[in-house]
């Protein structure tokens, strides 16, 4: 665990941003047990073997979470956007997260890695 995530997720100003900032933390490393996480440009990174695995990013109304090596995963119509190799879903308030689908596609996507 790093301490400059931690310290990200702290001062998050929103307190459903950081509530799920810190859901999301879970999901990953539930789903990668081996993860490395750091902070690098102002957000959340976490690497397995040294490869991006995903990434989380808050903005004023929506945290958006990123799932690399995503050209495998078969996703819902609509509900992620970028390019195959990576995929990013926009989370809002009151919008449910399946942690446990959440789960699965991260550690589907960082199995390769």
């Amino acid at each position: 665990m790093s301490q400059d995530v931690v310290d990200f997720i702290k001062e998050v100003k929103e307190p459903w941003q950081a509530e799920l900032c810190t859901q999301l933390r879970d999901v990953v490393h539930r789903s990668i047990p081996e993860v490395q996480e750091r902070l690098q440009y102002k957000k959340p990174h976490f690497l397995k073997n040294g490869k991006y695995a995903a990434v989380i990013s808050t903005s004023k109304d929506a945290i958006s979470f990123t799932i690399f090596n995503a050209a495998g995963l078969e996703l819902p119509e609509g509900l992620f956007d970028g390019p195959p190799e990576r995929k990013t879903i926009k989370l809002r308030p009151g919008q449910a997260v399946d942690q446990a689908q959440l789960s699965a596609w991260v550690s589907q996507a960082s199995a390769a890695l």
